[in-house]
C-alpha cells in the first residue's frame, strides 16, 4: 500500500505534539497563527496550517477568513488538491520510500522496537509485515500518519486543504512554493541517513502512548494562538536524549523544517517585490520556535511583521 503525501505532511505536526503541564492560557489576548508581512507598497498574509485536523477547527475565525478573501492568490507548500500532483506524489512515494528487495525493516530496527511495532500492528489490526518493505524514515512517517488518523484527525479537514478548496471555488490562482520531488524526497528520507530514520521510528513508537493527550494540547494551542506551546515543542523529548540523540534530533529538524524556511521566506519577499496580494499557508511549525523560523527570517530582512 503506497503511503500518500497528504499523510506524510503530518510529520512536522506529529513531532510538535507534546505533553505540557502548568501552562495557563487564561488572561491572554486572542491571537492566531496569522501574520501580515508588509513592505512600503504591499502586504502578504501568512498562516500556519495544521495539515491534519478535525471538525472542531471550523468555522475558522473571521480574521483569518477575511484575510483570505482580501487576497488575490493562494500559496501553499504543494497543491495537493491537483490530481496530477497527487498522482505524482503517490508514485514517487511508493518508489522512493521502499527498501531494495533484499532488505527489510527488521534489519535496521533493534529487537525492542520491532516487538513494540508488532504489538501496535496487532492492536490496530494491521498485518505485522505491513512496514517490512519501508525505509526506516518512511516507516516512521507512515506510523505517525496512521496513529493520528486513529486519533480522529483527517487530512481532508486540514487547514491548507480547506483554503485550496475555497481558492478553486473562488477561482483564485494557486501557487506551489515547493516541488513534489522535494517534498517526497524529504518525507521518504532520500537524503536522511538510516540511523536518523531508526531514531525517528524508535521515538515515534514511544510517543504514541501519549498521542491523544498531546494532540489535545496541540489543538488547543493552535485554536488559541498560543505559539509558546509550539515553540517549546521544537525540543520535544530533548530531556531524555543523550548527546548523540540530541544531534540526531537537531539534524532531523534541520532537514524537515529549517532547511526549507529560507526558501519560504524568499518566496514571500518576492511576492512583496512584485506587489502581489497573496495568502500564504504553510505548516505552523515553520512559523514559530527557533530563530530559523520564517517569521523571524522575514523580520531580519527588514520587513514589517504584524501578528493578527
Amino acid at each position: 500500500m503506497p503511503f500518500k503525501i497528504k499523510t506524510l505532511l503530518w510529520l512536522a505536526v506529529a513531532f510538535l505534539s507534546v505533553s505540557l503541564s502548568g501552562c495557563s492560557l487564561k488572561d491572554k489576548p486572542r491571537q492566531h497563527f496569522l501574520w501580515k508581512i508588509s513592505d512600503q507598497n504591499s502586504s502578504v498574509y501568512i498562516l500556519g496550517s495544521i495539515h491534519f485536523a478535525d471538525k472542531t477547527f471550523y468555522p475558522l475565525d473571521s480574521v483569518i477568513v477575511n484575510a483570505f478573501d482580501r487576497s488575490d492568490e493562494l500559496a501553499v507548500e504543494i497543491d495537493v488538491s491537483d490530481s496530477s500532483v497527487y498522482q505524482k506524489s503517490v508514485l514517487l512515494s511508493s518508489l522512493l520510500g521502499k527498501l531494495d528487495d533484499d532488505k527489510t525493516l527488521d534489519m535496521f530496527l533493534p529487537e525492542e522496537a520491532l516487538y513494540s511495532l508488532d504489538s501496535l500492528c496487532l492492536a490496530w489490526s494491521i498485518p505485522v509485515d505491513f512496514f517490512s518493505g519501508y525505509k526506516p524514515w518512511a516507516a516512521a512517517m507512515t506510523l505517525s500518519s496512521i496513529a493520528n488518523q486513529r486519533a480522529g484527525l483527517d487530512a481532508r479537514l486540514g487547514i491548507d486543504l480547506y483554503f485550496l478548496t475555497m481558492a478553486r471555488k473562488m477561482k483564485k490562482k494557486i501557487i506551489s512554493l515547493e516541488t513534489v520531488e522535494l517534498q517526497v524526497k524529504l518525507f521518504t528520507g532520500m537524503d536522511i541517513p538510516d540511523s536518523i530514520g531508526v531514531f525517528a521510528m524508535k521515538n515515534m513508537i514511544k510517543d504514541i502512548a501519549l498521542l491523544d493527550s498531546s494532540i489535545a494540547k496541540f489543538k488547543l494551542a493552535w485554536k488559541t494562538g498560543n505559539d509558546s506551546l509550539l515553540a517549546y515543542a521544537a525540543n520535544m523529548g530533548a530531556d531524555r536524549f543523550n548527546h548523540e540523540d540530541s544531534l540526531m534530533h537537531e539534524f532531523m529538524y534541520d532537514k524537515i523544517l529549517y532547511s526549507r524556511n529560507d526558501r519560504m521566506a524568499d518566496s514571500v519577499s518576492k511576492f512583496l517585490d512584485e506587489n502581489r496580494n497573496v495568502f500564504v499557508v504553510v505548516g505552523a511549525a515553520h512559523l514559530t520556535g527557533h530563530k530559523k523560523n520564517v517569521i523571524d527570517i522575514l523580520r531580519r530582512k527588514g520587513l514589517s511583521v504584524e501578528r493578527l
